[in-house]
């Protein structure tokens, strides 16, 4: 089952879903992992409290960039504030692979998330990742 996981993480870096930017996006953050470097910038789009479109754009592992694809795949269509609600727990379940082993992998993982939440939380208060 983890090889079929590690499949979907693959084709989510290979072939990312939603990567670029909008123009004019209503909402826009970048967040960036000191440890290792990856940096990711969600956009979004919102219509009537709905996500309508998102995109990212960023560098980073395997894990970070196939997260934020993921992510953003999800996002499309979700109310604002059903997104302010997805936890860490939801993140780490789409992507599908126990990351709970390797806190580093965790960090990459849940990067796109805290970028999220800054945005909608607002710049400067994005979570730790005990808080997502």
């Amino acid at each position: 089952m983890d090889d079929l996981y590690r499949e979907l993480i693959l084709e989510h870096y290979k072939h990312p879903r939603h990567r670029g930017r909008l123009d004019h996006p209503d909402i826009s953050a970048e967040e960036h992992n000191p440890l290792c470097g990856d940096r990711v910038r969600i956009d979004l789009r919102i219509e009537n409290g709905v996500i309508t479109d998102a995109r990212f754009d960023g560098r980073g592992c395997a894990i970070s960039q196939a997260s934020a694809s993921m992510l953003t795949d999800e996002l499309i269509g979700m109310p604002v504030e059903q997104a302010k609600q997805f936890s860490k727990e939801d993140l780490l379940a789409l992507i599908g692979i126990p990351l709970n082993h390797n806190p580093v992998r965790i960090k990459c993982a849940l990067l796109p998330l805290k970028t999220l939440k800054a945005g909608l939380y607002g710049v400067g208060h994005a979570p730790d990742d005990d808080e997502l």
